[in-house]
């Protein structure tokens, strides 16, 4: 199969990308390198360094001409789409049309795109939060994954074109980036290796447990990617564990994982946190034949070892 995966050099696109290469799919790839790097990209994957608003984009559908497109290219930052809502609309919504509308000029069969369960919910009232709750965003970023989903709907009428809306949680995992909001446990893992006391923002005052997220393994996210290529046709479904966790909670973890001695430091509450979230996946489950596999001590194991093992080879090289 010929697969499209936009954002494919970033941290969920390169793990995608290697699965995929892995099943046997002829893998294209499309990434300004805005938040990804080529460091994690296969050599067996096709690159072009390429903006998904650019105008370039139809050549790389006519020349390939992919039966998937796998979207994932994405401006993710809730702080920056707050800062800068226009940037964020430009890259969420007028490059997930560029996307959509060469997607159909080229007859693509099926489409799979990446939304945020942890933003299009806001502040629910139901938890575990399922698909059928309310979409009441509180960010930009939120507002323009939920308008990728809408107009991904309306090409999908228009033009019988096959789509998965999966909506992830907070994922994590090696090759994650460490700058941003996101990438909690990667801003973790390296304060712990640098013997750096880790900062917990409190949910509402400052010394209290922090908020909490639903933290699920990148290879869970991966397995949800590869099973949605044949099933999960025209539904939307929840990608997470179902288990809720609190930002003290899973500092305690990753410390007594890796033997981290110090207690963190506590931040005010953040502008634009959501309180609480957490997912039900009982959809992916019956759909997708899904369910998260890797627990949360597990995964953060697994992604402490790739963190430190980076840091060594970046010593080893400085003093080579």
């Amino acid at each position: 199969m010929k697969i499209l995966v936009t954002g494919g050099a970033g941290f969920i696109g390169s793990h995608l990308v290697d699965a995929y290469l892995k099943a046997g799919h002829e893998v294209t790839v499309v990434d300004d390198l805005s938040g990804g790097t080529c460091a994690f990209l296969s050599e067996d994957a096709q690159f072009l360094p390429l903006d998904i608003c650019s105008d370039e984009l139809e050549a790389v559908f006519r020349d390939f001409r992919p039966e998937v497109v796998n979207h994932h290219a994405a401006q993710t930052s809730v702080a920056v789409s707050v800062q800068d809502p226009k940037a964020d609309a430009r890259i969420n919504i007028c490059g997930t049309l560029n996307i959509l509308r060469h997607a159909a000029d080229f007859d693509v069969n099926k489409l799979i795109f990446a939304s945020s369960g942890g933003t299009v919910y806001g502040e629910a009232h139901q938890f575990p939060i399922p698909e059928t709750a309310r979409l009441n965003s509180l960010s930009p970023y939120g507002i323009s994954k939920t308008a990728g989903e809408f107009y991904l709907r309306y090409y999908a009428d228009r033009y019988d074109l096959r789509y998965t809306i999966l909506r992830y949680s907070n994922v994590y995992g090696p090759r994650q980036n460490s700058d941003g909001e996101a990438g909690v446990v990667a801003i973790f893992c390296e304060k712990c290796l640098n013997g750096e006391r880790p900062v917990i923002f409190s949910a509402r005052n400052a010394g209290d447990a922090g908020c909490t997220r639903d933290y699920v393994y990148v290879d869970d996210v991966v397995k949800a990617n590869l099973l949605a290529l044949q099933k999960g046709d025209g539904e939307i479904l929840n990608i997470g564990t179902g288990v809720e966790t609190s930002t003290q909670e899973l500092f305690n973890l990753l410390a007594l994982e890796v033997g981290f001695g110090d207690e963190p430091e506590f931040g005010p509450p953040r502008p634009g946190d959501l309180l609480r979230n957490v997912l039900d996946v009982s959809s992916a489950g019956t759909s997708l034949g899904w369910r998260p596999e890797v627990s949360l001590q597990d995964g953060l194991n697994r992604t402490f070892a790739f963190y430190e093992s980076r840091e060594r080879q970046i010593t080893e090289q400085a003093t080579a």
